[in-house]
């Protein structure tokens, strides 16, 4: 009993006060841990559950170091933040997870996929590129359509161009920046199915993977997602394994998540990996035994990890994207809860911004069928707008 009641008493340090975060704290507070925030917004989602707030910049080396002084271990709900620090910090015993060398071989796409390939998963072929010159010579050697990509600090579609022709590479080069920034080339993958899977992996190395969802974006954001994703057992079983073994690539403690292509041919091509719960697996809270928030915050304190098991026969998740500019007004919120089965997530953002994740509201069914018809009831009735 003594090993738990000194894991009661740790202080949690997370680095982003958005939604991810929020959900963090929530599930901390449940096992009545002390929490500090360090965000910029000082009305950032987590502000209003935080023990306490550090507002300052994610990069601002003196508040990352506050926030370890205060600590007793670091987590975070995004990878764009300072690393560097973080790696200072960490040789200098302070406890950080997911570890420091995870997040600098993820924060850089050229990194990451060159991790993986060490690895020997199956991913898109890729190249670093330096110029438009060089960007010109991978053209003509591997022809179109091609992906064009930052290497790092890009999201929700943000820092990806799509090459189709000869005539749009200068575009692509200058669209991404890429006289001042680094960037890569990758392979355009025919997929079939966007999947993802939520893995866990605790500091002794026990491992838990969630169902499998099949995610449909929209403008490159995350539209809905449904579980459990339509698949043969085969494929199934590939997609779990390849996320166990990423975890053991990237030596992994806490939530993952691995974003994979099926490709028309059933390969499995990983897309991207994020070292921290996603948008993809908020489908948990109300879908799973344990969910993927409650077991990041089991893993990076040592508990044992909690049952993935889906609780409904079907849950689909759909993003709540501000639809306008201005202060955020939620609407349609009455209706959705009048639905049997419906549960809706606000995150509490003051400012609504087009495209911006302002909630989601979950659907749990003993049917995908009965999920879609209530899905449909609601999809357009509520909605974030700007005032």
């Amino acid at each position: 009993m003594q090993i738990s009641k000194d894991i009661l008493k740790k202080r949690i340090g997370i680095i982003g006060g958005g939604q991810l975060g929020k959900m963090m704290i929530l599930e901390a507070k449940r096992l009545g841990l002390y929490v500090i925030t360090l965000d910029p917004a000082p009305d950032c989602p987590s502000h209003s559950i935080s023990d306490e707030h550090i507002i300052a910049d994610f990069h601002s080396e003196s508040a990352i170091r506050e926030l370890a002084d205060k600590s007793d271990v670091i987590t975070y709900e995004f990878e764009h933040i300072n690393a560097e620090v973080l790696e200072k910090l960490e040789k200098q015993g302070r406890v950080i997870y997911p570890s420091v060398s995870s997040l600098l071989s993820i924060q850089d796409k050229f990194l990451q996929r060159t991790k993986l390939n060490e690895g020997k998963m199956n991913i898109p072929a890729f190249e670093a590129i330096k110029d438009l010159d060089q960007l010109r010579k991978y053209a003509d050697k591997n022809g179109y359509p091609f992906m064009l990509k930052s290497r790092k600090n890009s999201y929700d579609g943000k820092g990806n161009f799509l090459v189709s022709k000869e005539s749009e590479l200068e575009t692509g080069f200058k669209a991404l920046k890429g006289d001042v920034q680094n960037l890569m080339a990758e392979e355009f993958i025919d997929f079939s199915m966007e999947v993802s899977i939520i893995a866990v992996r605790g500091i002794n190395g026990e491992k838990v993977v969630y169902p499998i969802a099949h995610n449909v974006h929209q403008n490159n954001i995350l539209d809905t997602t449904t579980v459990p994703a339509v698949l043969s057992e085969d494929l199934q079983t590939n997609i779990q394994e390849t996320a166990k073994k990423v975890m053991d690539i990237f030596d992994g403690v806490g939530t993952f998540c691995v974003e994979m292509f099926v490709g028309r041919n059933n390969l499995i091509y990983i897309n991207e990996v994020a070292p921290r719960p996603h948008n993809s697996g908020h489908y948990t809270i109300e879908g799973c035994r344990v969910n993927q928030f409650e077991n990041h915050i089991r893993a990076i304190l040592g508990l044992p990890l909690g049952s993935t098991k889906l609780l409904h026969k079907s849950v689909i998740m759909r993003n709540l994207l501000g639809q306008s500019d201005g202060c955020a007004k939620t609407e349609g919120i009455e209706e959705a809860c009048r639905q049997e089965g419906v549960n809706v997530h606000v995150y509490g953002k003051g400012e609504s911004k087009t495209g911006r994740k302002m909630g989601h509201y979950t659907i749990t069914a003993d049917s995908l069928e009965q999920a879609c018809g209530i899905d449909s009831k609601i999809a357009g009735i509520i909605k974030t707008t700007g005032e």
